[in-house]
């Protein structure tokens, strides 16, 4: 599968941004879909996942309360809302496709997009 994310870019702390992912090649519907995320010097981290029917979700603690995921299948498209942006949450945020209808472990993820840059100023 391709994934192409968007929506990144520089917000100040307290801001929102939305991500999206847009999916090809394989049946969207089917398969489980997870944002990640890297900063600087760090590794990468799961920040949410959503099944391939959007009925069960997994929040990092870090961010629950605070992001939303979400999916419409008919689009082939997963979302990432993120609001109350804090300078912690500046990274590189990459979505992911699993072979599995749920997942949320790194080592699930099997296909990656290219990534789209988080900066939040404070």
């Amino acid at each position: 599968v391709q994934l192409q994310a968007s929506g990144g870019g520089l917000v100040q702390a307290g801001g929102s941004l939305r991500l999206s992912c847009a999916a090809s090649g394989r049946t969207f519907s089917s398969y489980a879909m997870g944002w990640f995320r890297q900063a600087p010097g760090k590794e990468r981290e799961s920040v949410s996942a959503i099944s391939w029917s959007g009925g069960s979700t997994y929040y990092a603690d870090s961010v629950k309360g605070r992001f939303t995921i979400s999916r419409d299948n008919a689009k082939n498209t997963v979302y990432l809302q993120m609001n109350s942006l804090k300078p912690e949450d500046t990274a590189v945020y990459y979505c992911a496709a699993s072979g599995l209808r749920v997942a949320t472990m790194t080592y699930e993820y099997d296909s990656w997009g290219q990534g789209t840059l988080v900066t939040v100023s404070s």
